[in-house]
Formats: C-alpha cells, structure tokens, sequence
C-alpha cells in the first residue's frame, strides 16, 4: 500500500480552485508536514511568500525541513489560526486550511489520537501547551462530559457513556475503549471514532478556533484573492458553509427587497468538492474531506 504520510487531500482541486501564481502571497493556516505547501511555492515561484504556520512544533519543524529547498520567500510560525487576529500579517492572495488530522499525530501511539494503541490520553495537537484529553476527563462533571459527547462526536448514548466515564475516569485509550465497549455493547467499533473526535475537538478547542479563522481571514485576503477550507466532518463543513454563504449574500433593503449592499466575496463552490474514487483507494483519509472555496470580489 502507497504510504499517505506525505499525500496531500484534493490537491489537484485545491490549486485549481486556488490558483496560486507567480508573486503572490499564500497563507497556510495548517502547514502540517508542507504537502499543499511544496505545491503551492512551485506555483508562486522564486517572487512569491509562503505564510505557513501550526499548532504543532514538530509537524513545523519537518515541513521547514522539507520545503527549504523549494523556491520563494518562506515565513514559520508555530500558534494556531485562533490566533491571526494578534498576528501582523500581510494582505493575501490566497488563504487555506486544511483542517484534518495529520498523519504524525495518528502515527505516534504517544499523541493518543488512534484507539488501537495502549497509550496516553493526550490529544493536543500543541503538547506544549494545553491540558490532556485524561487531565480534561478527570475535570469534567458527567454533565459536561455528556455535553462535549453530544455536541462534538454525535453520540447516541452520551448520558450512559459520560457517566461511565466519569466513574472510571480513564488516563489510556484502551481504558477509554473499554468505557465504551461496555456501554455501546456490539456498537462500540462505530461509537469509538466519535468519542475520540468529540474530546479531540474539546480538549485542542478546534470549534472556536475555525469560528476565528472564518471571520479574520477573509478580511485578509487582496481584491481577487481566494480562499478554500478542507473540512472532515460535519460539524466543521455546516460552519464553513455558513461562513461563506453569509459572506457572498449581499445585504438586502428591507423595504423594497434591492441590494443595497453588494456582497464582497463570491462562491467559487456551490456544493463542496470531494475526493473522487481513485484518491479515495491511494489514500483512505480523503474520503470524508469536504473542499469550499470563495473570492474577494473587491
């Protein structure tokens, strides 16, 4: 089997979506291990300026490594896109986020993100900074639990399981499994990726991050510039549809039903783009990815 560490989802799309030319000025907002990068330095060339940044210090560190030698002026920086209101930037001609989780962080039992190693409950995607998925667990009330379990992973039985979980309060994934095969039953292999993506989404505040992204960067972006976000659930694909559509409306007189503003920004995807069938066999992980993109129009 072809190894995805390195494979980029929906590139092809993405810069044909995005069209990154010669001189210009593109922000990754989640560089991860700088696959859509390379591809976007060899498009804005030796004149253009990659913006790149994560939450993760190591993924940084191997994507400075691997485009070094890639043409273009290159800016790092290690925070996450919350915090791009506190951050001088440039205006941009193109702006993406690719909001999955990547590779490293599923392929090291220490991060905690894969149910099927024994490791410790951390799912941060920044572990300087931040408490553990264990030290969040330990913390909430089955209340609270039972909310970030309905809110964040969909769960059915998020009363039943919050409750477990509070009791036995878990510190490894496999004691975290074990709460949910004892309350989902023959239903915990479908229950699992849901629990973890709900603490995950909980613990490194990824709703509230993407709620910043979407309103400060398009504000960013130069007259013509593009902007696409690839999102992996449903949750985050309902919050960039929303952002988008509310951005390329114009504002309505409410009496006479005119445009009395014209909307800045133009949809460059009425309906998301997904991966089609041949990525989806090279690389499983672009089966539930989910590509928006729009346009400053002026």
């Amino acid at each position: 089997m072809q190894n995805t560490r390195h494979l980029p989802v929906l590139l092809r799309e993405v810069l044909e979506g995005l069209s990154p030319g010669e001189g210009e000025t593109v922000l990754d907002a989640t560089v991860g291990l700088g696959g859509h990068s390379a591809a976007f330095l060899r498009a804005i060339e030796e004149k253009g300026h990659l913006i790149a940044i994560d939450a993760d210090s190591e993924n940084l560190a191997e994507a400075r490594q691997r485009l070094q030698s890639l043409p273009g002026r290159k800016t790092f920086e290690h925070c996450n896109f919350r915090e791009l209101p506190d951050m001088a930037l440039p205006h941009c001609d193109v702006i993406f986020a690719d909001l999955g989780v990547s590779s490293p962080h599923y392929d090291d039992p220490e991060r905690g993100f894969s149910f099927r190693e024994d490791s410790p409950l951390d799912l941060r995607f920044d572990r300087e900074s931040g408490e553990t998925a264990a030290a969040f667990i330990a913390r909430s009330t089955p209340g609270e639990m039972q909310r970030v379990l309905f809110r964040y992973g969909e769960v059915r039985q998020a009363r039943a399981l919050a409750l477990r979980i509070a009791e036995q309060k878990p510190q490894t994934t496999k004691e975290l499994s074990t709460c949910v095969e004892f309350v989902c039953k023959f239903r915990a292999k479908s229950v699992l990726p849901q629990v973890f993506q709900a603490l995950r989404i909980a613990v490194n505040g990824e709703l509230d991050a993407l709620a910043v992204l979407l309103r400060h960067a398009p504000p960013l972006l130069k007259e013509e510039g593009r902007m696409g976000v690839i999102s992996f659930h449903s949750l985050e694909d309902r919050m960039v549809k929303h952002a988008f559509r509310l951005l390329t409306t114009p504002e309505r007189d409410g009496r006479t039903g005119a445009i009395a503003t014209p909307a800045r920004f133009e949809l460059l995807t009425k309906k998301p783009i997904k991966a089609g069938e041949q990525e989806i066999a090279a690389n499983p992980r672009a089966r539930s990815a989910r590509l928006r993109m729009i346009k400053r129009a002026f």
